[in-house]
């Protein structure tokens, strides 16, 4: 009772009054909460205190209460650190304390509880090391330490739990691979690691457990392809998700043996190939996953694997986007399960009409078809869609009219079909739709009137937007901008004159207007930039609660502001692709600030690079390429890289967001690429920075770091060269041309001097098809055959890919001053002896400390001789690679898996060979 009473006292919050049962007037053995042991009279058995809302900490006096085999107090919010004093129960059986807030590390004195089965500490904050201590619970049969903050490697005495048949591990700081003695878990039914920070390959030892029927490997950076007997291996398996890692190859097609599968996600990674086309023998399937994938098989074959998935009559979520997948889609479409939630095709290269049959899936609530190359018209059997939610139709070319069976869907809530060639009238029954929220119809040819039906929908809290259409007659009286984020000038001409006529409240950033509005002066420099372009445009394109009708102003005034100033016809047609969103000049110049520069990030031979901020919900902070098109050459260099860049997909690649190729408001030509903004800079003013200052914020880049690095430049130039659909030449790789982002990963970028092979041949050698035989690299990093007439090709990229290299480890610019004549980069590294490494590299690789991974080498010296021992190989890998002769250089696929085994190896991960 005493031990009770101290666990009471620990309680600072009890809004269920649950401890107004325990005193003195009930015997304790009938506290609420408290179970006593038929066996042993008045001994706490259990202490059952789950989802009450308590708040405090543990006492450390529950260790006197040795007979209890039960603790739950799960779904509470007890703090402070889980007592020690817990490893006295040496008869506990079930450790309940999920979904709570205890601090402190693993307690280790639990392990000395032989005859633990259940261990729970899901979602806590719970920190440092999985203590290898847990290996010796034989019995253990659950361990579950999700959403915590452990760090540091899997501990390999996880293996000895021969008896463990769940373990959750996700959402935490893991880090390393995974323990080849986890294969040792025979019994294992569930391993779920998603959320971490885990590398290398899976261990083969672990397809050898035959009764997993969970597995969860999602979110960390594992590579290497899956077994192609992956669906035998696991016959049981029901449940496999290795979305967002770096598995590559074929998608094995043993999954549709699996016939117990019922949810599959491959997402975010890079297998390519076809999908299987016997998934549809999976008939528990409920989903499918596969979107965020260079997959790709014949275009016009791509989509038959639909068709064998109408056998899948549970299947609730189809998950396509962000493929390669191409070809029309199938009839048969219609004939998928009759439970489909999720239909995501979008961002691909689906071409053809949208099949009438689609409408036979009454049960849909999300259809994504945007960004492919739709044709034809919209069906009218879309209005069988009465469950719908949400459509997203964007960046096609579909063509007719807006079927007035919309307004059949009146749950809908967004419907996207802006950048089509849509005709005819907005149908009025779309006001029946009275939960939309957001209408896109904006980029198309829209003709007629705005219905007021549309405009007076109270639902419209995210936006309408109807701009650069062919719509006329009056405006509607139901006009209303409040709580958006408009910023800037307000006007004062036209509806703005009245104050009564509309409402702009809740958009705190606006300034100037009527001075009734009460709203602050615009600084000086906007108002500048406002009222000398304020006759011409209309700020507002998108709106929402419930809508603005302005937009129809703002098409009459860009159209007559082309037509008539300018009197020069304009293109919104991008380079890349109707795959990509566009941006108008105006919002390019709005989201850089006039091109101020104090945005500017970076200069090259054909422009300037600007960060930006988008007013998006989904994209915030982009790098903006605006090319100088008086240099000649730069038109030139922006359809390369509009080229190179419009079918690649890869993790170290930076990614392009949009080209735009406008005029601006002078009436001259405009063009410019959009990139996602990587934030850490170059690699060039990483490695060169801390030489030119004192500052004492320098930045200097560990040995792991640059070999980090080293192996991603690696895999962007082999995908480029390995494994897109037409091999792509890069020309210009060097260190200002790698972005590094937060985590210090590493995109390539710059491909305005890249080439497309056209065939396998042309690849490898040095003859291709090109507009240019002139090819303008950088000295230093360009091949030598380049510099007397040689074309392009894959192994010029090798060669500048070694000097990179030789440049990161050396810490010497391949135009330093010290390189003359015949003596250069490549000859002073070779020339050195394996004993001078340490007098030609970086000095600061060799000074820093030891790594968490190699201090059981006993001694700093030790570690000293592996440091050498890596930087010798790497040294090596860059002098093969930057050979003369093109014929002696290294392919880049094999410099990549050198890279990554002498990494694997200087960590400790794998024994040298």
């Amino acid at each position: 009772m005493q031990a009770l009473l101290a666990i009471r006292n620990g309680i600072q919050e009890d809004p269920f009054n649950v401890f107004s049962s325990w005193n003195n007037s009930h015997h304790f053995c009938k506290w609420q909460g408290v179970t006593c042991s038929h066996r042993h009279h008045q001994r706490v058995s259990a202490i059952n205190l789950s989802s009450l809302k308590l708040s405090g900490s543990l006492s450390p006096h529950i260790g006197n209460l040795t007979f209890l085999r039960v603790i739950d107090l799960v779904d509470n919010n007890f703090h402070g650190v889980i007592p020690q004093a817990v490893g006295r129960l040496f008869r506990i059986r079930s450790l309940y304390l999920g979904n709570n807030s205890f601090k402190g590390e693993f307690p280790v004195n639990v392990t000395h509880c032989s005859g633990l089965r259940v261990i729970n500490l899901i979602k806590n904050d719970l920190s440092g090391k999985v203590p290898i201590q847990l290996g010796s619970l034989p019995k253990l049969e659950y361990l579950d330490l999700t959403q915590n903050h452990f760090i540091a490697t899997i501990p390999p005495a996880l293996g000895n739990l021969s008896a463990l048949r769940w373990l959750y591990m996700l959402t935490n700081n893991l880090q390393g691979q995974i323990p080849i003695e986890l294969g040792k878990l025979s019994n294992l039914e569930v391993l779920q690691l998603s959320d971490n920070k885990l590398t290398g390959t899976i261990p083969s030892a672990l397809f050898n457990i035959s009764k997993i029927h969970y597995l969860a490997l999602a979110s960390n950076q594992f590579h290497g392809s899956l077994p192609p007997n992956l669906g035998l291996v696991f016959p049981k398996l029901e449940t496999i998700l290795m979305g967002a890692n770096w598995f590559s190859g074929t998608i094995p097609g043993s999954l549709g043996n699996a016939s117990g599968l019922v949810q599959i996600s491959f997402a975010e990674n890079s297998f390519t190939g076809g999908i299987p086309q016997n998934l549809g023998d999976l008939q528990q399937l409920e989903v499918l996953q596969f979107g965020g994938n260079p997959l790709a098989a014949e275009k016009a074959n791509d989509l038959h694997f639909l068709t064998s998935l109408t056998n899948c009559t549970k299947l609730r979520w189809l998950v396509l986007y962000n493929n390669q997948l191409g070809g029309v889609l199938p009839t048969s479409i219609g004939n998928l399960s009759t439970k489909l939630v999720g239909l995501n095709l979008d961002q691909n290269y689906i071409s053809g009409s949208i099949p009438p049959e689609i409408g036979s899936i009454v049960t849909l609530e999300v259809l994504t078809l945007n960004d492919n190359y739709l044709t034809g018209n919209i069906p009218n059997s879309i209005g069988k869609f009465i469950m719908m939610q949400e459509i997203y139709l964007s960046n096609n070319k579909i063509s007719g009219k807006i079927p007035a069976t919309f307004g059949n869907m009146s749950k809908l809530s967004i419907l996207l079909s802006n950048q089509n060639m849509l005709d005819g009238n907005i149908p009025v029954s779309l006001g029946n739709c009275v939960n939309l929220q957001e209408l896109d119809l904006s980029q198309n040819r829209l003709t007629g009137m705005i219905p007021k039906q549309i405009v007076g929908l109270p639902s419209l809290t995210l936006g309408l937007s109807v701009a650069q259409n062919f719509l006329a007659g009056p405006l509607p009286s139901e006009l209303n901008l409040s709580y958006n984020r408009f910023e800037g000038e307000v006007p004062s001409e036209g509806v703005f004159s009245n104050i009564s006529a509309f409402s702009i409240t809740g958009n705190n950033k606006l300034c100037g207007g009527n001075k009734a509005l009460q709203l602050p002066a615009c600084p000086t420099k906007i108002l500048k930039k406002q009222k000398k372009h304020l006759s011409n445009r209309v700020l507002i394109i998108a709106i929402s609660v419930p809508v603005c009708i302005i937009l129809l102003l703002a098409c009459i005034c860009v159209t007559l502001y082309w037509k008539k100033r300018l009197k020069v016809k304009t293109t919104s047609t991008l380079s890349l692709g109707n795959q990509y969103p566009n941006l108008s000049y105006a919002e390019l110049l709005q989201a850089t600030e006039g091109f101020s520069p104090r945005n500017l990030i970076g200069e090259g031979s054909y422009g300037s690079v600007y960060k930006a901020i988008l007013n998006s919900e989904t994209i915030r902070a982009i790098a903006v390429k605006v090319l100088n098109l008086q240099v000649r050459g730069a038109s030139k260099s922006f359809l390369a890289e509009c080229e190179a860049l419009r079918n690649i997909r890869h993790r170290n690649l930076v990614k392009i967001i949009t080209a735009c190729s406008s005029i601006d408001f002078k009436g001259n030509e405009f063009k410019a690429l959009v990139f996602e903004y990587i934030s850490n800079g170059s690699l060039e003013s990483w490695l060169h920075s801390s030489r030119s200052s004192n500052n004492e914020d320098s930045r200097n880049l560990n040995l792991v770091q640059r070999l980090n690095i080293a192996v991603d430049v690696a895999s962007a130039l082999d995908y480029l060269h390995n494994h897109c659909e037409t091999p792509v030449i890069h020309c210009d790789l060097k260190p200002s041309n790698v972005l590094l982002d937060d985590d210090l990963s590493a995109c390539v970028s710059d491909f305005g001097l890249a080439r497309i092979c056209l065939t396998e041949t042309s690849a490898s050698t040095h003859t291709h098809s090109s507009t240019s035989s002139r090819i303008r690299g950088t000295i230093g990093y360009m091949a030598p055959e380049y510099a007397v007439g040689g074309e392009a090709s894959i192994k010029g990229d090798v060669y500048s890919y070694g000097i990179v290299l030789l440049e990161m480890f050396t810490g010497k610019r391949p135009t330093d001053n010290m390189f003359t004549d015949n003596f250069n980069l490549h000859n002073h590294v070779k020339m050195a002896a394996a004993e001078q490494v340490m007098e030609i590299v970086d000095p600061s690789l060799i000074s820093e400390g030891p790594t968490e991974s190699n201090r059981t080498t006993g001694s700093s010296r030790g570690n000293v001789v592996r440091t050498l021992k890596c930087l010798g190989c790497i040294l090596q890998i860059g002098v093969m690679c930057s050979a003369d002769l093109p014929s002696e250089r290294m392919n880049i696929g094999d410099a990549l898996n050198e890279l990554q085994v002498i990494r694997d190896v200087y960590l400790g991960k794998r024994e040298k060979k």
